[in-house]
C-alpha cells in the first residue's frame, strides 16, 4: 500500500500538523511542513482531522436505500414492526447486495469507516443476510470494516431452531450473537438469556442484546444480564443496545444500576432517539463503561428515516442530553469516533501512531462547529486509502 501524507491539518482542531501514513497505519504526526512529505501528498488546507466515524449499532441488511420509495405500514409497536417486516421483506428483495452496498457507500461518504451491524438470522432468511453483508463489504474492497452480529429479530425461544442458527452464524463469520427483549418477545427471559449466554460462552463470541423495554421491566432484564455476564466470565464482551430503561430510572436506583453494569464490564450502544429519556452518560463514562452511537436501521421497513451520517446522530445525542459547552460537544464527537474502538474490536482508534489510518477531513472552525453544523466531509481515508472526496465515493 502506497505511503500517504496529509499536510496542514488540525487533528482534533489542534495545532497544524502533517499525518504520515504507511501500510494503512498512522506512523507519525509532526508539525506541519516541518520535513518534506512522503508518498502521495494531499493538502489539508487547515481542515480539521478526526478519526473515522464508528457506527456502533447498524442494520445494513434491512435497507431499501437506492430502491423505489416504500410507504410506512404495519403497527407502530416492536411486535408490529417485526410482523410487518416478515410479511413484506421478500416483496422488496430484502436483504439484497445492491441495497446493502448502497448503504455502505453512504457510510463511507459521510466518513464512517467501521461498523458493528446486526444481521437478521431467522427461519425464513437463514444465514442469507450474513452472506449478503459480506459480499457487499467485499465489493467495496473492505473500505468499511464490518463486524457482524447474528441477530434473532423474531425471537429465540418462540422460534425453535433459531439457537442452532445462531451457532451456525458464528461459523459463517459473526463475531457476536444478538438477542431482543427477553421478556416481551420470547416472554421467557431466563430461557432466552441462558440460551444466548451458553452460545457466547461455548463459541467465544460477544453478545449484543436489543432491549427496548422501559422502566423496571427493562431494569429487571439488566439485572439478569449482569448476573449471567459475571457467572459466564463474559465481562467486556456484552453490550446492551438501546437500553431505554436506564434513562427511565432516577436517583440512587439509576446510579446503582450504572455501577453494577460497569462492574460487569457491560457496554452500551444508543441511537439517541427523540422522545426517550437521557442516559446518565457522564457517570457511565466515569465508571469506565463503553458507550457508542449508531444509526440503527436506515430507510427500512421499520422506519423511513436515516441517511447513514453518524455525525448527525452525535448531534442528536448532544441535543437529547442538553450539551452546550465546547468540552461536552467534543465529547459527543468522541463517542462517535475514538471512544467507540471496542465496538469494532479495536484496541486503538484515534489520530495517533500505530492506529489504523481511518481519517476524516472536515472544513470547520473547530470540533463543536463541525458537530452543530454537521459539516460536509471533504476527504475520507480508510486504512490509508482515500475512499471518498467531497461527497463522492471513490470505491
Amino acid at each position: 500500500m502506497a505511503d500517504l501524507t496529509l499536510t496542514d491539518v488540525r487533528p482534533w482542531d489542534g495545532a497544524p500538523a502533517d499525518i504520515v501514513i504507511s501500510d494503512g497505519v498512522i506512523t507519525e504526526l509532526r508539525p506541519s511542513r516541518s520535513v518534506p512529505p512522503v508518498g502521495e501528498v494531499v493538502a489539508g488546507n487547515n481542515a480539521i482531522a478526526l478519526p473515522g466515524f464508528v457506527n456502533a449499532h447498524a442494520h445494513v441488511d434491512k435497507s431499501w436505500w437506492g430502491m423505489p420509495w416504500v410507504p410506512y405500514g404495519g403497527e407502530p409497536t416492536t411486535q408490529g414492526r417485526i410482523a410487518h417486516e416478515r410479511a413484506e421483506r421478500d416483496r422488496y428483495g430484502i436483504p439484497s447486495v445492491a441495497a446493502t452496498t448502497a448503504v455502505i457507500r453512504e457510510y463511507l461518504r459521510h466518513g464512517t469507516t467501521a461498523t458493528r451491524t446486526h444481521v437478521d438470522v431467522d427461519r425464513g432468511v437463514g444465514l442469507r443476510g450474513i452472506d449478503v453483508v459480506k459480499e457487499a463489504a467485499a465489493a467495496l474492497g473492505g473500505a468499511l470494516d464490518v463486524e457482524i452480529v447474528a441477530f434473532p429479530q423474531d425471537g429465540v425461544i418462540r422460534r425453535p431452531g433459531v439457537l442452532k442458527l445462531l451457532e451456525d452464524a458464528v461459523s459463517a463469520g459473526a463475531s457476536h450473537i444478538g438477542g431482543i427483549d427477553p421478556c416481551t418477545i420470547d416472554r421467557d427471559p431466563v430461557a432466552q438469556l441462558d440460551g444466548l449466554f451458553g452460545i457466547a460462552e461455548r463459541c467465544g463470541v460477544g453478545l449484543d442484546v436489543h432491549l427496548h423495554d422501559g422502566g423496571e421491566l427493562g431494569a429487571f432484564q439488566y439485572e439478569l444480564i449482569i448476573d449471567r455476564t459475571r457467572r459466564t466470565g463474559l465481562q467486556g464482551k456484552v453490550t446492551v443496545s438501546h437500553g431505554f430503561a436506564l434513562g427511565d430510572l432516577i436517583g440512587e436506583r439509576q446510579a446503582a444500576m450504572v455501577d453494577e453494569l460497569a462492574d460487569a464490564g457491560i457496554s452500551w450502544a444508543t441511537v439517541a432517539p427523540v422522545r426517550t429519556n437521557p442516559l446518565p452518560w457522564r457517570r457511565m463514562q466515569e465508571r469506565g463503561m463503553g458507550l457508542g452511537l449508531g444509526t440503527d436501521g436506515i430507510r427500512d421497513l421499520w422506519s423511513p428515516f436515516g441517511d447513514g451520517d453518524i455525525l448527525r446522530i452525535a448531534l442528536g445525542f448532544a441535543r437529547l442530553h442538553g450539551l452546550r459547552t465546547d468540552e461536552d460537544l467534543t465529547a459527543a464527537v468522541r463517542l462517535a469516533t475514538s471512544d467507540a474502538a471496542t465496538f469494532v474490536d479495536r484496541r486503538l482508534h484515534d489520530l495517533v501512531p500505530g492506529a489504523r489510518a481511518d481519517i476524516v477531513l472536515i472544513d470547520a472552525e473547530n470540533v463543536p462547529d463541525a458537530l452543530v453544523r454537521v459539516c460536509p466531509r471533504r476527504l475520507v481515508v480508510a486504512a490509508g486509502r482515500i475512499v471518498a472526496r467531497d461527497g463522492q465515493v471513490l470505491v
